[in-house]
């Protein structure tokens, strides 16, 4: 199960609660609830709390276990509540998006762009140490050498509309005239398992989360394509937050860089060097891409 993988690489430690204690936590928010849910990271004399949805690229209790100490810190450090939401799947998560549910998210480049049309939100902060590039991996020993024996085959993607992962990917291949089927398996961990496994000759991922995953899947697996590089997953605020609040929590990011135990929250969540993200210059500029004939959206 889940949870006893959970205790077993004690993958969240507070040093004032014991990991069986902490388990029968996560085993709550995650299999009682309809999707991953904790109410009120944070200061607990707060009257307000502020929902933050994270696109669940891993599984939801690998996502619960690194956001959840983060915002609990941010909302000391802040005087806020957060309310922390992670949808089962990406579409998912896509609806509460662009419903404008979420006072907060972590989004991917894409949605940024497709959220800020709908809703408006804003970019607060991000990586400075990397792009994103999208990746495709096949099985170490496969005899595919080159993305042009891809076409017509099976390739296992995350979801359709995960950025780098997918879009982009997908994007790029079509342009070369290669043309895939996609099978969405929901996260990017299924869909790398499914290469190593062989039930794709393929599968997309992004290169912050491969280097994520164990080493023995990592060396199971060949990087076959890479994309050009963008700017990376931003942490975006619905405007309706007040300015100050926002002003707040994107200061609380970036002072968590440089210290020891802030470093060690901020790159769980892939954000290792935060700074501050504007619009125009890191996500606009994807607008020009034209992704929309790709974009698959569930608009019930």
């Amino acid at each position: 199960m889940m949870i006893k993988k959970l205790i077993t690489k004690k993958i969240v430690t507070y040093p004032h609660i014991s990991s069986l204690v902490l388990s029968k936590i996560i085993f709550f928010i995650l299999f009682i609830s309809g999707s991953a849910h904790a109410a009120c990271l944070g200061d607990q004399n707060s009257t307000k709390a502020f929902t933050v949805a994270v696109v669940p690229q891993l599984p939801r209790a690998a996502t619960y276990a690194k956001w959840a100490p983060l915002l609990e810190t941010i909302g000391r450090n802040t005087k806020q509540c957060f309310d922390l939401v992670i949808p089962e799947t990406i579409p998912a998560f896509e609806k509460l998006l662009f419903k404008g549910v979420p006072d907060f998210a972590f989004v991917n480049p894409y949605h940024e762009v497709m959220a800020k049309k709908r809703k408006g939100y804003i970019p607060l902060v991000m990586d400075s140490r990397s792009k994103l590039t999208g990746i495709l991996v096949v099985q170490v020993n496969s005899p595919i050498k080159s993305i042009q024996e891809l076409n017509g085959k099976e390739i296992a993607f995350p979801a359709p509309n995960a950025f780098a992962a997918s879009l982009l990917i997908r994007a790029e291949l079509a342009k070369k005239g290669i043309y895939i089927k996609p099978k969405y398996l929901n996260t990017h961990a299924s869909s790398y398992r499914a290469a190593a496994i062989g039930d794709v000759v393929a599968s997309g991922g992004v290169n912050t989360t491969l280097q994520r995953e164990e080493l023995a899947l990592r060396e199971s697996l060949r990087v076959l394509y890479e994309t050009s590089g963008y700017a990376p997953h931003p942490f975006v605020a619905n405007p309706r937050v007040p300015i100050n609040i926002r002003k707040s929590v994107a200061d609380a990011f970036i002072s968590l860089s440089g210290t020891e135990s802030g470093d060690k929250l901020l790159e769980g969540i892939q954000m290792p060097i935060p700074i501050r993200s504007d619009y125009q210059r890191d996500y606009a500029p994807l607008e020009s891409l034209n992704l929309e004939k790709f974009v698959v959206l569930d608009e019930s």
